[in-house]
């Protein structure tokens, strides 16, 4: 046994020969997966400091260059090269590539960010006089005038006109879109295919010639005056398009097997869509939804047409003419008084914060994935778990309903509680 052992340097370690031979096995280095890395971050802002560097030198000392956007787009193409530069001292050719590809794309999403923050800064900014007054969310523009300051007159007509519009033409729209969408994916032949080509051609309709229509049809042909129901029937036909084509997209994405197996399960086509179609595709369905109240409360030109313009806060759809938040902000920023100006830049700001608000009330509602459930929801689920954990132990003891009641509802044991 002692020939076959041989003892190491080290008194209490003992290897067989076989082992002696064999390298040393050195613990690969762990690897890390994280998509951006210290190294790129140095590369990234170095790289953009000395492309300003070099721009500004280059404007200013080289060459009599002028203009902003000419500077941005010089250095831009700097740091691009410059970036790429880097980047190809320590790494491969495609690795460099795939940087430069996704600085590109992360730059266009940037300049997106921009605009879009740009855009609410510059609106909230302008519009923070009338802001700050509590009269411009109670109160009409009945008593004001273009002269008047901002402590007097609002928009709560405006406000109260545009919930009014969109909640009619969201009621319309949502039962028709969803249901021509479920039409188009659940019958394809050949009339779906020319309902899709009509719905596709009326996406690029104009607003101004669903105003028209509305007003041809409705209060021309049939006799109705101008009013906020009109105004809704033409924002329906601009939402209609967007919801339908949208919802037929998601509906299509649904997975195939899940239908399947529910045809399988015995289920009817119409109760294969209620149970399975569109509970799986709820939330790309609100979004559908969000889309098409994106392009309607926005509009402007089919509210003029067909509900006119007024200064009074009137909440009967049916009667009277009714205004809404774009109209208003029309009206108010076409007039030269500075305060009429401002209020319009108001109305703009409170137009953006009742559609984010709006967005987020959707995204509670619908923004749920498939199998999700609310808290609601899940207090059911356990409490109907609970009911049917009584009634088996019940029928397994052979106990009555009355029984049953008492000895396990009244009086819960640690394991039922649970």
């Amino acid at each position: 046994m002692t020939n076959l052992l041989e003892r190491t340097e080290t008194p209490r370690t003992w290897i067989r020969p076989s082992e002696m031979t064999e390298p040393l096995r050195v613990q690969e280095p762990k690897r890390s997966t994280a998509t951006i890395r210290t190294v790129d971050v140095i590369r990234l802002f170095g790289s953009a400091a000395a492309a300003v560097g070099f721009t500004s030198w280059i404007y200013f000392f080289a060459l009599p260059l002028q203009g902003e956007f000419g500077f941005i787009v010089i250095a831009y193409v700097i740091f691009v090269a410059l970036f790429a530069l880097l980047t190809s001292f320590d790494e491969n050719r495609v690795t460099v590539k795939d940087r430069i590809v996704s600085v590109f794309v992360h730059s266009l999403a940037a300049l997106l960010l921009i605009a879009l923050f740009s855009v609410v800064i510059y609106t909230v900014g302008r519009g923070l006089a009338p802001l700050g007054n509590l009269n411009f969310f109670t109160e009409d523009m009945s008593n004001a005038g273009p002269l008047d300051p901002l402590t007097q007159g609002g928009v709560l007509h405006a406000v109260l006109g545009t919930l009014i519009m969109i909640a009619i033409a969201l009621a319309i729209s949502i039962p028709l879109g969803l249901l021509t969408a479920v039409f188009l994916s659940e019958f394809p032949g050949r009339y779906a295919k020319f309902v899709r080509t009509v719905v596709e051609a009326m996406t690029a309709l104009p607003s101004i010639v669903a105003g028209l229509f509305i007003y041809a049809t409705v209060i021309v042909f049939l006799g109705f005056n101008r009013s906020g129901f009109a105004a809704s029937l033409a924002i329906t036909v601009m939402m209609l398009p967007i919801i339908i084509r949208s919802a037929d997209v998601v509906l299509r994405l649904v997975p195939g097997n899940l239908k399947e197996a529910a045809r399988a399960l015995g289920a009817s086509t119409w109760r294969t869509v209620w149970t399975v179609t569109l509970p799986t595709a709820r939330s790309g369905l609100t979004t559908a939804i969000i889309l098409g109240t994106a392009r309607g409360i926005g509009e402007t030109s089919p509210v003029l047409l067909t509900a006119g313009a007024t200064t009074f806060l009137n909440v009967n759809p049916f009667s009277g003419p009714m205004t809404s938040l774009p109209l208003t902000t029309f009206t108010f920023v076409k007039s030269p008084e500075l305060n009429m100006i401002a209020r319009g830049f108001g109305t703009a700001a409170v137009l953006m914060v009742l559609v984010l608000i709006l967005f987020a009330l959707a995204r509670a509602i619908g923004g749920r994935g498939p199998g999700q459930l609310s808290t609601r929801q899940q207090r059911a689920r356990t409490r109907q778990s609970r009911d049917d954990d009584y009634r088996y132990r019940a029928k397994a003891l052979g106990v009555g309903e009355r029984a049953r009641f008492t000895m396990f509802r009244r009086k819960r044991t640690p394991e039922t509680s649970s």
